[in-house]
């Protein structure tokens, strides 16, 4: 089982590649704009991909009463998702030590898998939920105030996965190194479980 464990480590290591890499990125493009706007979505906050990103950001949405993107201390994610990462990369490797000394079996290893896909999958709810805020809940006194054909409120939301247009300006949105880095952990760790239930059956 020493295969399997040393996989289950691997893979739960990669997951402190969210501490130091990007987990999500939103780019727009526009005529006006020859470079694009982009920020960075981290685990503990959202930084800009040039220097002014977020400031020229910022100043977009306050014509058409969207919110400042958030602080770190704004938004309570940005607080629990360090911890979250932190404990399931500790909890994966304290798993594939007790693997390798023979002390658990490897269907830990697919528990460990399993309660990270929900949190995962927790987690992209509640980003798709505040993008859904972000991008609805506008500042009715905004200076351009764009409606529908029925004279409803436009959505700024920027998709959650793709590209998307919104007014002038084309929103990209998708995964960066930091989540490919947890991807491919999460998929170590499968590998890990197969591998240990194998020899297991062979033994």
């Amino acid at each position: 089982m020493k295969t399997s464990s040393f996989l289950m480590i691997i893979g739960s290591i990669l997951l402190l590649g969210l501490f130091i890499y990007p987990l999500w990125n939103i780019r727009l493009e526009a005529p006006q704009y020859p470079d694009p706007l982009g920020m960075d979505i981290y685990i503990a906050g959202i930084e800009g991909e040039e220097e002014f990103d977020i400031q020229n950001i910022d100043g977009i949405n306050h014509y058409i009463g969207m919110k400042k993107i958030p602080k770190p201390e704004e938004m309570w994610e940005f607080n629990i998702f360090p911890i979250v990462i932190g404990g399931m990369a500790g909890l994966g490797v304290l798993l594939g030590l007790l693997g390798l000394f023979g002390k658990i079996s490897p269907h830990w290893f697919l528990g460990w898998l399993v309660l990270m896909t929900v949190l995962g999958v927790l987690g992209m709810y509640d980003f798709n939920s505040w993008l859904i805020e972000y991008g609805t809940d506008l500042d009715p006194k905004a200076i351009i105030k764009l409606t529908d054909a029925e004279g409803n409120p436009l959505s700024y939301k920027p998709p959650l996965l793709g590209s998307e247009k919104i007014l002038n300006f084309t929103a990209h949105s998708y995964p960066k190194t930091g989540a490919y880095l947890m991807f491919f952990g999460m998929f170590l760790t499968l590998v890990a479980w197969i591998v240990g239930s194998r020899k297991m059956k062979r033994d």
